[in-house]
């Protein structure tokens, strides 16, 4: 009899898995009379009389974790996915096309996390099941999305690779693999996530506060140039900056994802290091000025984007400039479940003594090796020169 724990369904081949609070016992489908069952991230119970053979992702950047289950073949089982990836990560989504080309064919659909989601699309598709972010969730109920799906025979299930990174990415990837029919491929990822994060929480875990790195977080900087400064709050990276034994300054100043500092709080701070967030924005914001982080770009580019964003008025007295403790790192980290790489990065940069053996470039590798569907090229964090 399978019985609930958090936000899965744990059935006799639950197996255990930690976070940096604690362990957790993480989630395998009710099985019975031939059905899958599962309790989504949303707290819903989700029922599948067969693994989902057709589905739509309701965000595009779902790929992200989708395609750890079946990094072969990621376009296989999808009849819909949100376009967004061709928006913000245009260079990733080209990786994907050229490695992928049965991918260009799968009809996209607007994100259903800006309500561009269409139901009357989606149904005609005829899915088995369709997938969305948590971050869409609300906005969902409120469209009326899930009870017009639910009238038409079309299951639907909540996944988070976003809001809540460290509790809900390995019951995500289980859940996907329950109505997938490819839960030994989750677990195996599981098992990998879990070894990489914990060579990091283990040892931060008793790290007294004195001893901790005050980090400003700058969220996508650069993506507007004439306006700074967006950070992280209780949310993704900023949670995974704290899960490396940063301090993240906004945390205690913005509830849920984040919000904006002014440049005088920034100076005032005088911050002891600086992280901030880059990617390719070409494509969804013409004139970002961002590091363009990705598959495509070059050390040259990033260098060149990390020096211009050090050089903005009053930036350059900063203690995190003069020292050299001024970063970057590829912003779509914070809806995905790679996540677990800039977890090791933060805890690199800002202990390079403590984690002298660890080697992030080896984990990105082993990743890209098993589990993702394009290779490694490109480049994705960096310290300013």
């Amino acid at each position: 009899m399978a019985r609930k724990h958090g936000t899965a369904t744990i059935g006799r081949r639950g197996f255990l898995g930690g976070m940096a609070a604690g362990t957790a016992l993480l989630a395998a489908p009710a099985i019975a009379a031939g059905t899958i069952e599962v309790v989504d991230i949303a707290g819903r119970t989700v029922s599948l009389k067969a693994p989902a053979r057709r589905i739509i992702l309701g965000e595009g950047r779902l790929m992200y974790g989708f395609s750890v289950l079946q990094p072969e073949k990621p376009f296989e089982r999808l009849v819909g996915w949100g376009d967004d990836m061709a928006l913000f990560d245009p260079g990733t989504y080209r990786q994907y096309r050229a490695k992928h080309p049965a991918g260009e064919k799968v009809p996209r659909f607007g994100s259903a996390v800006n309500s561009d989601f269409s139901v009357e699309r989606a149904i005609a598709t005829n899915p088995d099941l369709v997938l969305f972010p948590l971050s869409a969730y609300q906005r969902q109920i409120q469209a009326g999305t899930f009870d017009k799906l639910q009238r038409a025979g079309i299951p639907t299930a909540i996944v988070d690779l976003r809001e809540a990174l460290a509790q809900n990415t390995q019951p995500s990837i289980e859940i996907m693999g329950a109505l997938l029919g490819l839960e030994s491929e989750a677990a195996a990822f599981n098992r990998f996530y879990l070894r990489e994060t914990r060579r990091v929480s283990s040892a931060v875990w008793n790290m007294p506060a004195n001893k901790r790195t005050t980090v400003f977080m700058e969220r996508a900087a650069g993506i507007d140039p004439n306006n700074c400064c967006m950070t992280f709050g209780n949310a993704n990276l900023g949670v995974t900056l704290q899960d490396a034994g940063g301090i993240n300054w906004g945390a205690s100043r913005f509830p849920g994802i984040g919000g904006t500092a002014s440049p005088e709080a920034i100076l005032t701070l005088d911050p002891e290091a600086i992280i901030g967030t880059g990617a390719d924005w070409s494509e969804s914001t013409p004139g970002a000025r961002g590091v363009p982080f990705g598959y495509e770009t070059t050390q040259a580019q990033v260098q060149a984007a990390l020096k211009a964003l050090a050089e903005r008025p009053g930036w350059a007295a900063l203690r995190a400039v003069k020292s050299k403790r001024f970063y970057s790192i590829y912003h779509q980290f914070y809806t995905s479940p790679a996540h677990l790489v800039a977890m090791q990065v933060f805890a690199k940069w800002l202990y390079p003594e403590e984690f002298a053996r660890l080697d992030p470039d080896a984990v990105w590798q082993e990743y890209h090796a098993r589990f993702s569907p394009i290779p490694l090229s490109g480049v994705f964090w960096a310290q300013l020169a």
